[in-house]
């Protein structure tokens, strides 16, 4: 491959017998996070374009910054002159894209930029030998990704698409989903126990920490569950709910489900109060998942929110004899300035970590910016250098530009402060450097981020991950919900491997005929 500056390149066997296979059919490459997912995209390129010189590559990532690695990736391993290799976002003006489009070998492109570019014709894919869709797992719903790929398959002379992700999703329908939208052929897995990755793999030590749930907690906790549980019952008993559990997950599906019906013109009296008693659950479930895994002063001021609203289901809620009851108990643990314990516990961590290697890099997950600030408030308080590395839109309060993301992983890997506290944004993808340890403030029941987090580590150098766990709580579940989601999601994945993907082209077909 003369493209290709090999000698800057680590020969992995795993890699070329994955890039060869993908650059014969659609594959889906699912490969744990550091295994170099990009890689193989690069070789899989290469191929592409060694073998149809005239034709252009696609690359498409969900972010500005890891569109911006991947553009820096291909020009520093490959002999493609840089100018033929570009960055487009919506930050680019639209009359220039199409120039741009034209004079470009790769194109490197946020999946909405090149959607909306595709509906106004501004680019066409026919002569795109490859697309690869990084974050495969994204290509679900009314995401971008599904409308380039039934474009492409429809436009492009010689396609080939390529997706690439840690983690897929961990039901069988959610994969099936991912497949069908980016018409994949073939599944390509590797786990950190197969005998070809494993050489390559660093050792992750796993630790759990327990805090103990405080009994005031306990007590807002009960009335919380009892408000939600009348709620619950309602729906069950007038056949909304088959279950009497109520998780999010279903509430939010079912609260779907009525709108549908709702908007439909189904409105009956039944009906109303359906839609009514489902906002009721989700609102106290989210307060509830704020009290065992944030803490009162995060309950207490999304509660404050709340009783400002004037919807009917808002008033309903603080009209109930235990949110009154409830409320007594948060303002009076809020005005003692009572907190989590697993605030204090995250600074006496750190503390010990930093003490046993005074140059360890440390990253801690927090679901909220809100809750990283506040971390980063007590760290630096206790002379710990940290940052807060947070999306560019974030809803309670200043995101940040892709330059200052950059700006932060650099001082981050340049040793300027020892602890990075991210929010979601660095969970996926974003190239952040070797690091030591990797704390979970609070436990996520999603499969794709905790593998997303776990990847952080253990890319250069032995990490370990510490998993901070309120005894009695949602942190636990989550925890266990997230390892038997991975664990179904490798079966899955592994079956269909080995039997092959059924109607492979079958989705595409019907697309054609539909016009």
């Amino acid at each position: 491959m003369s493209l290709l500056k090999k000698e800057l390149i680590e020969e992995r066997e795993y890699q070329n017998i994955i890039a060869e296979k993908a650059s014969m059919k659609n594959t889906l490459v699912v490969l744990p996070t550091g295994m170099g997912k990009t890689i193989v995209a690069l070789l899989v390129a290469v191929n592409r374009l060694e073998k149809f010189p005239e034709s252009k590559i696609l690359i498409t990532a969900p972010t500005r910054p890891l569109n911006a690695q991947h553009k820096k990736f291909f020009e520093k391993l490959t002999n493609i002159s840089e100018l033929e290799i570009s960055l487009i976002t919506g930050k680019v003006l639209p009359k220039m894209r199409a120039k741009i489009y034209k004079d470009s070998r790769i194109v490197v492109a946020t999946p909405q930029t090149i959607e909306n570019d595709l509906m106004n014709e501004r680019i066409r894919l026919d002569d795109f030998s490859l697309i690869v869709f990084d974050e495969a797992h994204r290509a679900v719903k009314d995401y971008a990704y599904p409308l380039i790929a039934k474009k492409y398959m429809l436009q492009a002379k010689n396609p080939l698409i390529l997706g690439l992700t840690a983690s897929p999703g961990g039901s069988y329908e959610r994969i099936e989903e991912i497949n069908k939208n980016l018409f994949i052929e073939q599944i390509e897995i590797r786990t950190e126990t197969e005998k070809d990755v494993e050489p390559y793999v660093k050792t992750i030590e796993k630790e759990f920490i327990y805090v103990d749930f405080p009994e005031e907690f306990k007590k807002v906790q009960e009335l919380l569950k009892e408000i939600k549980k009348e709620d619950i019952y309602w729906l069950r008993e007038h056949h909304f709910l088959r279950t009497y559990i109520g998780s999010k997950g279903e509430l939010l599906e079912l609260q779907n489900k009525i709108a549908k019906q709702y908007h439909s013109g189904s409105r009956n009296f039944s009906l109303m109060w359906a839609m009514i008693r489902t906002a009721s659950a989700i609102k106290v479930e989210h307060a509830l998942d704020l009290l065992e895994t944030q803490g009162i002063s995060f309950l207490y001021d999304y509660l404050e929110r709340l009783k400002k609203s004037k919807k009917q289901t808002d008033v309903r809620i603080f009209k109930n004899e235990k949110m009154v009851g409830a409320l007594k108990i948060i303002e009076d643990l809020q005005r003692k300035g009572v907190d989590h314990p697993k605030l204090k516990k995250i600074l006496s961590i750190t503390k010990d970590l930093l003490k046993e290697n005074s140059s360890a890099k440390i990253i801690i997950f927090a679901n909220y910016r809100s809750t990283g600030d506040r971390i980063k408030k007590i760290l630096q308080e206790n002379e710990i250098k940290s940052e807060v590395l947070v999306g560019q839109t974030i809803k309670e309060g200043k995101g940040m530009t892709q330059q200052e993301q950059i700006e932060t992983i650099r001082r981050f890997g340049q040793g300027e402060f020892n602890t990075l506290i991210g929010t979601s944004i660095s969970e996926e993808g974003l190239d952040i450097p070797a690091v030591n340890f990797a704390i979970f403030y609070e436990s996520v029941p999603s499969e794709i981020r905790n593998i997303q987090r776990r990847g952080r580590i253990g890319r250069h150098i032995i990490g370990k991950v510490l998993f901070l766990i309120t005894k009695s709580t949602r942190d636990e579940a989550y925890y266990w919900a997230a390892f038997q989601k991975e664990k179904k999601m490798k079966g899955i994945l592994y079956d269909l491997k080995e039997k092959g993907i059924k109607k492979k082209k079958e989705n595409l077909m019907n697309f054609v005929e539909k016009g």
